[in-house]
């Protein structure tokens, strides 16, 4: 019988077996964020840092005047109340209670930033951890900034060690992935060694969850995700501060991260990407924020619905077939089972449906939260029962998330466009005075236009504040809100 040649993945995990001296992903990510200062982080990162902030900061006020935001609030506040802020709320709830409020605030109308290549939505889940930790041991924004770029720079680092297959098997990459980063930043700002940011790790590793059970039913769910993530991250946190041990090997161990979420699916991972390029190559400026409330996969697609709307002139009715091209990885997320899809039930099923997106921008040319509210117009829903999709393996995924559209009228005419590279990805980015005009459009849902401009100014500056206590309380209780 021959003998088995290892892979070069099955001689790392051998290498690190045989020799217990050799550095593990947790030790490489532990001595990388106790290294770290705020003045090692380039200029180009922190800007990026503060505009990733404010987009999610914007979303989470705009998140704030919808029913899952007062409904989420009311069942924690019947945990107790605490001293930590909640944007754009005046109640104070426990730590750990705010962390996930502002996760779900943060990530609820699924509008939020996404680094592709590691497929989470890190900002939030690590800016709800770096606000309420900063903030309950008044650390400087400095320091909530540096944590917030570790937690960004570890999270997605070892969302791309999976290359986007743990959506593949059923689990959500943001509420899995981003805990581990969060419970490094949480240790960061508690200042522990370098021994208890692994055990933190390793602790985590029990902890981190969120599967995509929810994507079948538009459940909300999925809105929980990043602020479990934050919890998870605090309470590791915590635990390995006062001698609690975990795992050292929490990525790459028989039964780590990676071997148990994966399974036979684990054979393509990509380990040293957990670790390449660390504090050389910064993901933070890597991240791309979303120019429509949709899933990121449909956001190829949706602008190229709309630049045939802009460039053509045709009836809806005149449409007899629809064809969209996506990557094999969107088909679980955005286009199956069909049917569903195209008659979703409610505005955020309406966000996971690419009929529902395509044709939305066929008909409206425009993609904002008001037309996600359009989820039952007939004539919405009628052209969206035409759309089909093939799956394009001429794709980049998961480095970019392309999309194409086809469309053929009654009269023969056939309109096609193509976009391979999403906007908002690194090499397509989304400019500064667009997520500015962004963050102020979703602010001004719940604040006045001249607040809005102050809570901008503030983020825009959150590396001169001296107290990240007086700046979460800030966000929490604007002086001039909407009713």
């Amino acid at each position: 019988m021959e003998a088995k040649v290892p892979s070069d993945e099955e001689k790392g995990r051998l290498d690190q077996a045989r020799n217990p001296h050799a550095p593990s992903i947790s030790q490489r990510l532990a001595y990388f964020a106790k290294g770290l200062d705020f003045q090692s982080i380039p200029a180009e990162a922190v800007s990026a840092a503060k505009l990733l902030i404010l987009d999610a900061v914007g979303i989470a006020y705009a998140s704030s005047t919808y029913g899952f935001a007062a409904t989420t609030l009311s069942a924690l506040t019947q945990f107790g109340s605490g001293q930590s802020a909640v944007i754009g709320f005046r109640e104070r709830l426990s730590l750990r209670d705010a962390a996930t409020m502002n996760g779900v605030l943060s990530h609820g109308l699924d509008y939020d930033d996404t680094h592709l290549m590691g497929v989470i939505h890190a900002t939030s889940s690590c800016f709800p951890t770096a606000l309420a930790v900063a903030a309950d041991l008044d650390r400087s924004g400095k320091e909530l900034l540096t944590a917030y770029v570790i937690a960004m720079e570890t999270s997605a680092r070892i969302g791309m060690v999976a290359k986007g297959e743990l959506n593949q098997v059923g689990f959500h990459p943001t509420g899995v992935v981003a805990a581990f980063g969060t419970a490094i930043a949480a240790s960061w700002l508690h200042r522990l060694d370098v021994e208890r940011l692994i055990m933190a790790q390793g602790i985590v590793l029990s902890m981190a969850s969120g599967t995509r059970e929810y994507s079948l039913e538009g459940a909300g769910t999925k809105r929980l995700h990043p602020g479990w993530a934050a919890v998870c991250g605090i309470t590791a946190a915590k635990l390995a501060a006062v001698g609690v041990t975990g795992p050292t090997l929490a990525y790459e161990g028989q039964f780590g991260l990676f071997n148990t979420h994966l399974g036979v699916n684990g054979a393509a991972i990509d380990l040293p990407a957990a670790t390449s390029g660390l504090g050389e190559t910064w993901e933070v400026t890597r991240v791309a924020i979303k120019p429509f409330p949709a899933c990121q996969l449909s956001i190829a697609c949706i602008d190229a619905a709309i630049a045939i709307n802009h460039a053509h002139h045709f009836r809806p009715e005149d449409i007899v077939r629809i064809e969209t091209a996506i990557p094999p990885h969107a088909v679980k997320i955005v286009c199956e089972p069909l049917e569903q899809r195209r008659h979703p039930h409610s505005s955020y099923a309406a966000q996971f449906s690419l009929p529902f997106v395509v044709a939305c921008g066929l008909i409206h040319g425009r993609l904002g939260l008001p037309e996600l509210e359009l989820y039952a117009d007939p004539t919405i829903v009628a052209l969206a029962e035409k759309v089909e999709y093939r799956v394009d393996h001429d794709t980049a995924y998961p480095r970019y998330f392309s999309g194409e559209v086809r469309v053929t009228l009654r009269d023969g005419q056939v309109f096609e466009w193509r976009e391979d590279i999403n906007r908002g990805a690194a090499e397509r980015p989304v400019g500064s005075d667009e997520i500015i005009r962004k963050f102020m459009d979703n602010a001004t849902l719940r604040l006045s236009r001249r607040e809005a401009e102050r809570i901008r100014d503030l983020v825009l500056a959150l590396d001169d504040q001296p107290s990240a206590r007086i700046f979460a309380d800030a966000l929490a209780a604007p002086a001039n809100r909407k009713s």
